[in-house]
């Protein structure tokens, strides 16, 4: 798909890795959509960031990922002041770390703000995205989930579960949209500077670090980049890729 001109719609946009998922895309040509639940003037200053280095239009939006109605309302206002919705990048996530078998304190609060925001969240944006973009003819929905996903690691279980979720749910709707909308998703290693690294125990990053083949964390830009391989591609749909400097094979 042409990215130039074409307007992406990035949850969690004001976080370490969505700001540089926000910036690949813009370099491409994309219009940009910073979707943000606090920070609203970190968020404002990375689309006035976005605008000036790329010459696109870039405008920050204010959601809770866990309100049906405000998801509505979000589709619609990024689609009012941007023209359309080509793609949407499902970034915003949250976790605690919680280690496996204190069971105590992996309280159902805990896990019902996790699934919410982790793999609800993502559901409720798809549905409203998907008619706007069958009607375009086009679209491109990337999921980012985790390698905890693929095997019991993480910061919890709640979280872990959570983002095995949304990996098949990348494949779910891969066929439930084909073929006007290619779902795939990208499952980031350890990352550092962001959110969900500072919610780890320090036992934990350096056990992911030494643990990979590369010896370091991932890199935030090779998942920025892989987000833009996702949006340009025809042929790929219902895709997991995994940039965690060789720790798990799938």
């Amino acid at each position: 798909m042409e990215l130039r001109g074409s307007v992406a719609l990035v949850t969690g946009g004001n976080g370490g890795l969505g700001q540089r998922i926000c910036h690949a895309l813009a370099q491409e040509g994309a219009h940009i959509a910073v979707m943000y639940a606090q920070s609203r003037d970190q968020a404002e200053e990375v689309a006035r960031t976005l605008t000036s280095s790329y010459q696109i239009n870039a405008a920050a939006f204010a959601c809770d990922i866990t309100d049906g109605a405000a998801i509505e309302r979000l589709v619609g206002d990024v689609s009012r002041r941007l023209g359309r919705l080509d793609i949407l990048v499902n970034d915003a996530a949250y976790n605690k770390s919680i280690p496996f078998p204190d069971l105590d304190n992996l309280t159902m609060d805990v896990w019902d703000k996790i699934m919410a925001v982790n793999l609800t969240g993502p559901m409720r944006l798809t549905k409203a995205a998907a008619p706007i973009m069958k009607a375009q003819g086009r679209g491109r929905i990337v999921n980012i989930a985790s390698v905890a996903g693929l095997g019991p690691t993480g910061s919890s279980i709640a979280y872990a579960v959570s983002k095995a979720g949304l990996i098949h749910l990348t494949r779910c709707m891969a066929v439930a949209l084909a073929p006007e909308t290619l779902v795939n998703c990208v499952a980031p290693g350890l990352l550092e500077g962001t959110r969900a690294t500072s919610n780890l125990r320090p036992e934990q990053i350096e056990r992911s670090s030494s643990g990979s083949l590369l010896k370091k964390a991932a890199d935030k830009d090779d998942c920025a980049d892989m987000v833009v391989t996702m949006c340009r591609t025809e042929t790929m749909t219902g895709q997991t890729i995994v940039i965690d400097s060789g720790r798990f094979f799938h």
